[in-house]
């Protein structure tokens, strides 16, 4: 694949690989959390990502993957129903030497991939779905009737309206929620006594 210009760079903001730039795929469906929302989510969850098993449901830049990884996360899952995407992630991941034991790419939509019989224990779940599809509500309660988060997990949402405590699966609890220009993000946890690390 050809190199990516300066538009179709993103940088990782913090841990073992702050600074380094990280390209990809310049399809109009991508649009990566821009960095002062990321800052903000790995802030909140600041303590809680080493050895943490992630979860992307839409892979996208793969930059919250990355992230994760950089500040400690054992493993991570990446989804994505396009191709290009996902032959550039693993581009992407190779160049980072991540070892093979710690990542998966799954070229599949999240939503096929919840009919699945499908690995659980995910200590974080990245869900930031494209804004015109109108996934999020079932996506989230296709994760809560799969039991696909630990107990003590964390959801992190971005959506183009604010979240709603009845759009979300029965327990569920919104633990922090912000805005930046267009983009409302939050993390979410299965219950009121779980996310004890934010």
């Amino acid at each position: 694949m050809s190199t990516q210009s300066s538009s179709h760079t993103l940088r990782i903001i913090g841990g073992n690989w702050r600074g380094r730039k990280v390209s990809f795929t310049p399809r109009g469906d991508v649009r990566p959390t821009p960095d002062r929302v990321r800052e903000t989510l790995f802030n909140w969850l600041q303590g809680y990502l080493p050895g943490a098993r992630c979860l992307e449901l839409y892979a996208g830049s793969g930059i919250l993957s990355l992230e994760a990884l950089s500040r400690g996360a054992s493993e991570v899952v990446l989804l994505d129903n396009i191709k290009e995407i996902i032959d550039h992630l693993t581009q992407e991941f190779q160049k980072f030497q991540v070892p093979v034991q710690q990542y998966q790419l799954i070229n599949l939509s999240a939503r096929r991939w919840l009919l699945q019989d499908i690995c659980r224990g995910f200590d974080l779940i990245f869900l930031d779905p494209p804004f015109a599809a109108e996934e999020l509500g079932p996506v989230l309660h296709d994760i809560s009737g799969k039991r696909l988060l630990n107990p003590e997990g964390w959801v992190y949402i971005e959506s183009n309206t604010r979240l709603q405590k009845d759009g979300l699966p029965d327990g569920w609890v919104i633990h922090r929620q912000k805005k930046a220009g267009a983009v409302h993000y939050c993390l979410v946890s299965s219950g009121p006594g779980t996310g004890k690390f934010v």
